[in-house]
């Protein structure tokens, strides 16, 4: 009861929506501007490497080269280190209070 797989390519499988997404992939912007290194004194330029939530982008989303992702990885932790870029995204949506917890809420009634 077992399926015949010899009728089945023999390839890897691809998904349906696979070959409609893939594309040119993005050149560095530093190797395009010939930045031998990447200076972490230059914030604006840094922050386009930095989602909204303060993280670092992957190499596949900036489109940076290998060398130049590590040095602006680099970058990145030292401004953070001398407090020029925040660890953290500054315009944090605020939310609703949050009910207390723990045995004090009991207290309070």
């Amino acid at each position: 009861m077992a399926k015949d797989r010899s009728s089945q390519s023999s390839g890897p499988r691809k998904r349906p929506g696979a070959a409609a997404t893939g594309g040119r992939r993005k050149s560095c912007f530093f190797c395009k501007d010939k930045v031998d290194e990447v200076d972490y004194k230059n914030i604006n330029q840094l922050r386009r490497y930095i989602s909204e939530k303060g993280k670092i982008r992957s190499r596949r989303i900036t489109g940076a080269c290998r060398r130049h992702q590590v040095q602006v990885a680099t970058a990145v932790k030292r401004a953070r280190e001398m407090a020029l870029l925040p660890y953290v995204a500054e315009g944090r949506e605020e939310r609703g209070e949050r009910p207390e917890r723990g045995r004090d809420r009991d207290r309070e009634r």
